[in-house]
């Protein structure tokens, strides 16, 4: 049995990965729909904000 225990850590380029069950919203407490595990951005150049879409990769 999977424990429901939420991890989230920080990768280096920036990328927030969550992994576990949790509830996520915009500022106005809309659900934003996601996976069981999914990546937030942490470098603010998603075009998919709040999540990820590698666009960390084009930094130098």
């Amino acid at each position: 049995m999977k424990d429901n225990k939420v991890h989230i850590f920080r990768k280096s380029k920036g990328q927030i990965v969550i992994d576990g069950p949790v509830h996520l919203t915009d500022e106005e407490g809309n659900e934003l729909p996601h996976g069981e595990r999914f990546t937030l951005c942490g470098c603010g150049r998603s075009q998919r904000m709040p999540f990820c879409d590698s666009s960390h990769k084009e930094i130098n």
